[in-house]
């Protein structure tokens, strides 16, 4: 199973749940949960998770701290605010919005903590019609924590990203092993297209018509393009985790198209970037 329609993984008061155990693999899960007047409250067990307003705000009630996520109007407003909660938590949400649960198995019992958005690195990358947002919120060198590592893509209508194709499937120099999520949020009830297809590793082939809720999961190969149709902003969460002691998400370019990346350097960047603030 790679590609995941919206009501395919639900279960109880999760919208979304992708667990290892469902994706066949062993290090990043997700849950998506829309919150009401209803509290939530989960374990984290052996995973370490983040909490990401995706739209609204939450309050996040652990035994060890209490965390207000301010959150946002939708993903499409700059980056969020979010808090870290560790292995061995129990968990409290409350609020009025989508909320976001990235998590990944994990040995280290680190502390909670909050980050608020003013500190979320933002990054344009690429340049022309491959012009896309990077919201580092969880990436290496941007938060420490055991395995997880988590970003936000923002592409505008017409664009690609995730492009050049490119995968982290092998244990080589420049190139780390994940297991990787994509979940989507398209504007304006919109579609978009995911595709992701074979390396070394194995056979696998997706083209995927995805809309908000849906997520595509990628336990190895190339994947990419990420398509935003015109007209319609395209977000995608990903969540990433592997078994390397480092965290890291190096990758590797499908070599047939690995000279995109030397064509952006006579491309401006679309104007329409950046979503939010640029710092």
């Amino acid at each position: 199973m790679t590609y995941v329609p919206f009501g395919k993984a639900a279960n109880g008061p999760w919208s979304v749940e992708i667990t290892p155990s469902l994706a066949g693999w062993t290090y990043s899960g997700l849950r998506i949960v829309d919150l009401t007047d209803t509290p939530v409250s989960f374990d984290t067990g052996d995973e370490e998770t983040l909490v990401l307003p995706l739209s609204g705000s939450c309050t996040v009630t652990t035994s060890a701290a209490t965390f207000e996520l301010t959150g946002r109007p939708s993903v499409f407003s700059g980056p969020s605010d979010f808090a870290y909660v560790p292995i061995g938590s129990h968990v409290t949400l409350r609020g009025s919005g989508r909320i976001a649960l990235p998590s990944a198995l994990a040995t280290r019992a680190l502390e909670p903590r909050y980050v608020p958005a003013d500190q979320v690195s933002v990054e344009i990358r690429g340049a022309g019609q491959a012009t896309r947002q990077v919201n580092n919120f969880c990436a290496p060198g941007a938060f420490d924590c055991d395995k997880l590592m988590a970003v936000e893509v923002i592409t505008p209508g017409g664009n690609w990203s995730s492009y050049p194709p490119h995968k982290h499937d092998t244990d080589n120099p420049g190139e780390a092993v994940l297991e990787e999520i994509y979940y989507f949020e398209v504007a304006g009830q919109g579609n978009a297209y995911q595709r992701v297809y074979s390396s070394e590793r194995g056979h696998i082939d997706t083209l995927a018509e995805v809309s908000s809720g849906d997520v595509v999961l990628v336990p190895y190969g190339y994947h990419g393009p990420a398509m935003a149709a015109p007209g319609y902003d395209l977000y995608y969460l990903n969540v990433l985790a592997g078994p390397a002691e480092e965290r890291s998400m190096a990758f590797c370019d499908d070599p047939r198209h690995a000279w995109i990346r030397s064509s952006w350097e006579s491309q401006p960047t679309d104007p329409r970037l950046p979503f939010g603030r640029t710092s």
